[in-house]
C-alpha cells in the first residue's frame, strides 16, 4: 500500500486501514510459521553429518495456529455480519478503544460494546467447535 498517495479521512480512517494491514501481516506470518512446521524451506541433511538439536528451530507456536483459526472464523463472521466482523478486526488487530472504534465506523460507542460482546461470544463458541 502506497501510503503517501492514500488520502486518509482522518485519524480514525488512518487506524482502521492499519488494523486490516496488521491483521494480513500477522496472518501472513502465522501462515509461513505454519508452512514450516510441515516442512516448507527444510534442507536434506546427509545422514552421515552431525546434527545438534539445539539448533533446530521449535515448530510452530501454539498461538499461530490460534490466530489462525481466529482468522478463519472472523471471515466467517465478515459473511454474516460485516460490522461486528470489522469491530472485532479493529478491536483484536488494531487495538482500537470502543471511542476510536465508534469514530471509524460512524456507530455510538454503544453500538460497538454491544457488537464486541455478540462478536465475542460467537467467535468463543466458533473456536470450540
Amino acid at each position: 500500500m502506497d501510503a503517501r498517495s492514500t488520502l486518509w479521512r482522518d485519524r480514525a480512517h488512518f487506524f482502521a486501514v492499519s488494523a486490516q494491514i496488521m491483521r494480513r501481516i500477522l496472518i501472513d506470518a502465522a501462515r509461513a510459521r505454519a508452512s514450516a512446521k510441515r516442512g516448507g524451506g527444510v534442507e536434506r541433511v546427509n545422514h552421515s553429518t552431525a546434527v545438534n538439536l539445539d539448533e533446530i528451530p521449535s515448530p510452530v507456536s501454539e498461538r499461530s495456529a490460534e490466530l489462525l483459526a481466529v482468522d478463519e472464523s472472523l471471515r466467517r463472521l465478515e459473511h454474516m455480519d460485516a460490522r461486528k466482523a470489522k469491530v472485532v478486526e479493529l478491536r483484536f488487530f488494531g487495538g482500537l478503544s470502543v471511542e476510536e472504534i465508534a469514530e471509524a465506523l460512524a456507530i455510538s460507542p454503544q453500538t460497538v460494546l454491544r457488537d464486541w460482546r455478540l462478536a465475542r461470544v460467537w467467535l468463543a463458541r466458533e473456536l470450540r467447535a
